[in-house]
This record gives C-alpha cells, structure tokens and sequence, in this order.
C-alpha cells in the first residue's frame, strides 16, 4: 500500500474539480479517496436516490483511476478504522451542516481526536456556508428577499463562508487500499430513468442550459411542458457541480441573475434548517401546530389518491405520475401539488414530504421540506395561507395548451370526476386557518 498522509471521505462532493477539501487533502501528499455507505441515511432515501448515488459513485471511481475506497457502516466506526488502517493524520471533508450530518461529524472527530488525528474540514456544498449571511443584528433571515441582498453581497465579498471553487481538476496523488465486499442496498420497483451520472454529463446539462435555457429562464422555468430549467438539482445534491462553479460561469445579466436567485433560494433553505434544526419535520411557525389536518382512514384513502395521480385534476395527476417515472417533478408543479395535498385535502404537509423524499432522485431535507412548509403556509413567508393554488387555474395559466398534462396522463381529457370540489375545500382551508387565529 502507498504511504497516506490524509483521508478524502467523500459525502455530498462527488466529483474531483472545484473540491476544495481534496485540494487541501492533496497538498499534503498522497490521499487515500473514501466513501461511506451509511445505514442511517440509506434507511431515510428512496430507490431513485440510492440508484443515482451507486452511478454517481461509480463515475466519480472512474475520475480517480478506480481507487475510491467505499465501505459499508457506522462513519464513526468506519472513518476512524479506515485512518488508522493507513496512518493517516488528517480525514478532510467538506463541512457539512444538516442536523444528521453535523451531529455525525462531531462523533467523528471526537473518535479521530482521541487516536491522535484530526476531522478537518474545509468548503462546503454551498457557495455561501448557512449561519453566514445574518442581519446586521446578527440574527438571521427568516425571510428570503432580505437574505438574497444579503447573500448576494456576501458571495461578491468572497469573505469567511464563500467557497471559491473551479472546474480545474487538482494535482493529486491517490494511494490504494482494499475494499470490503460489500451488497448495495436497492429499493423494489425502482423504474424511473434517471439523469446521467458523473461531471462529464452535468456540464454537458449546464452547456445545454446555457445555449438553449438561461436566456429564457426567467420566463420559461414555469412552463412544465418546456425544458426550460437547468434541471442540474440532482447533481447539485450530491455535489457532482457546486453551485459555485454554475455561479461564476454565469455573466451577470439579468436572465442568469434570475438562475442565481434560484440557486440562492437552496441555499436559504439550508440556512433556515441549519438555524432551526428541529424545522427538519415539524413547523417552523409554531401557530401552525394547532390547525386541524386529517389523519384518519378516509384521509389515507386520499393521500393514497394522490400519489397515485387519480385525483381527477389534470395537472396535479401529471405531476403524481411525472414523479414516479422520473424521480423528479418540475417545481411548478411541485408547488401545485403541494397546495392541493394541505389545503384541498386537508392532509399534513409531512405526509407529502415523506414521499417526495422516498421518490425524488434530488431529494434534500432543507430544500424538499422547507419548500414543503411554504406551500404549507408554516414557513419562511410574510402572509402565505391565502396562497391556495387552484390547479384548473394554474394549468391553464401554465400549461395552455395542456402538452405537460398530455405526456403523463394518456386517458385526458377523459379523466374521472374531480375527487373534490375545490371552492368548496379553500373554503374549508380558510376556516381552519382562522381558526387558530394566525394574525
């Protein structure tokens, strides 16, 4: 085996341009390149995210001449047996800062501390770290306008927090090391076809982006039926692209700028989560925990409606069914089908989150349930429970000619009955709301 100096544990990075924690690893000499399959986070991701992550792992072995090590337990048993296995001093990582994630890393370096070696960690999956961009009070942003001024100039600054990164491909030497045999874990029924793995085909994504996309985004990235977004949030979960690197390729104008907005709108999302942890599953507005949800037989009946895409509404069925094909949903129609599942059924907005998670090959906690508790009317919002989307207005508005709901609906327009009538239920949603007397 070759002498190492650190450990590279990939996480949410898997690529080799623009990483600044295997840079730094690299600096020091030879690196010996990890990946941890973890129980935890296997038990909490869907079939499609697991089967992105396998190609994604197997693109980013082939970047390292086929020496990236992966094993299978416990990251607090896993990383420290793999450090002293090598000698290694150093385990470098990008920060990370889910609740999950920064509990795990404090165990890790507590083990690692005790043996004599250190966690260092260095960058992070977002170009502004979260618990950066604060209010000139300190406090931080529970609304997004202010915080994209903020982080806008943050980012611009380049100071503590900003990861700077590229897409040049750092100087390193790889060391080796045997892998344990190991069963990847698979979800049953798993059909979706997936996005392309590896950094060769997320830049041909964003080259195709760029020349036929970015100049209309604005405009075009709620049309469902058109490609008009960047569709590169699969990548950006697991790290395959930084934002960083997506930010400084675009040219300030104000169809890239309105990119830039989006990619801000993760990154708020990650700073609220990182704030307020326990808002992983429960309300971020608090008020919010007296309203009335339905959690009985019939309300399962149609939670079961609604995954299914049967509830009669054209693009809210378009979407259901977009989702389990594809493991991804556009996020027009994420937000349509959000406010249909909480305030024309009544349901809990986690119910839906659950099983966004458990599809969604782009799954991520902040971005997922957050947005969830926004079309929910508990989160990061001025006035937000009046904002019921009805879905016949907003297909009509967004698909006016009705080729999304075509793609994924083959018996439209000879669809079933509406399963509700929706005056009647925003009608209802309204009373629940002011019942609880949220001012």
């Amino acid at each position: 085996m070759s002498a190492v100096t650190s450990v590279m544990w990939f996480r949410r990075d898997l690529r080799v341009a623009g990483n600044a924690a295997l840079e730094a690893a690299a600096a020091r000499g030879p690196v010996l390149a990890l990946f941890v399959i973890d129980p935890v986070l296997v038990a909490s991701s869907g079939g499609a995210r697991l089967r992105f992550l396998r190609e994604s792992l197997g693109a980013l072995d082939a970047a390292l001449g086929g020496r990236l090590v992966i094993r299978v337990g416990d990251p607090r048993v896993v990383v420290p047996a793999v450090a002293a296995e090598v000698n290694a001093s150093t385990v470098y990582v990008a920060r990370d800062y889910t609740p999950y994630g920064r509990t795990r890393d404090r165990s890790v370096s507590e083990v690692l501390t005790a043996a004599g070696r250190r966690l260092r960690g260095v960058g992070s999956p977002y170009a502004v770290a979260p618990g950066t961009v604060v209010k000139p009070d300190g406090n931080p942003y529970a609304v997004f306008t202010p915080y994209w001024k903020t982080w806008r100039r943050v980012l611009d600054g380049g100071g503590e927090g900003v990861t700077l990164v590229s897409r040049q491909e750092p100087d390193v030497t790889l060391a080796e090391a045997p892998s344990d045999p190991f069963e990847w874990p698979e979800r049953a029924g798993l059909s979706a076809a997936l996005p392309v793995a590896g950094e060769p085909a997320a830049w041909d994504r964003w080259g195709n982006f760029v020349a036929g996309g970015l100049a209309d985004y604005a405009a075009a990235r709620d049309r469902p039926a058109v490609d008009g977004t960047s569709r590169l949030s699969a990548y950006l979960r697991w790290g395959v692209l930084h934002p960083a690197q997506l930010i400084a390729e675009c040219d300030g104008s104000p169809e890239a700028e309105s990119f830039v907005r989006e990619l801000c709108w993760r990154e708020f999302y990650a700073d609220i989560l990182f704030q307020r942890p326990e808002t992983s599953w429960r309300n971020l507005d608090g008020r919010f925990d007296r309203i009335r949800v339905d959690t009985d037989d019939a309300a399962l009946e149609r939670f079961g409606t609604w995954q299914a895409g049967r509830t009669g509404f054209p693009i809210v069925d378009a979407g259901m069914r977009q989702l389990s094909a594809t493991g991804w949903m556009h996020n027009r129609v994420r937000m349509i089908v959000g406010s249909f599942l909480v305030k024309d059924l009544h349901l809990p907005w986690q119910w839906g989150a659950r099983h966004f998670m458990d599809q969604l090959v782009d799954g991520d906690l902040a971005s997922n349930n957050h947005g969830w508790q926004w079309v929910a009317g508990c989160g990061t919002d001025a006035a937000p429970y009046h904002r019921i989307m009805n879905p016949t207005l907003q297909a009509e508005k967004f698909d006016p000619d009705g080729a999304y709901v075509r793609q994924w609906v083959a018996e439209w327009p000879d669809l079933a009955p509406p399963m509700v009538d929706h005056a009647v239920e925003r009608a209802e949603a309204l009373r629940r709301r002011a019942a609880i007397s949220v001012t």
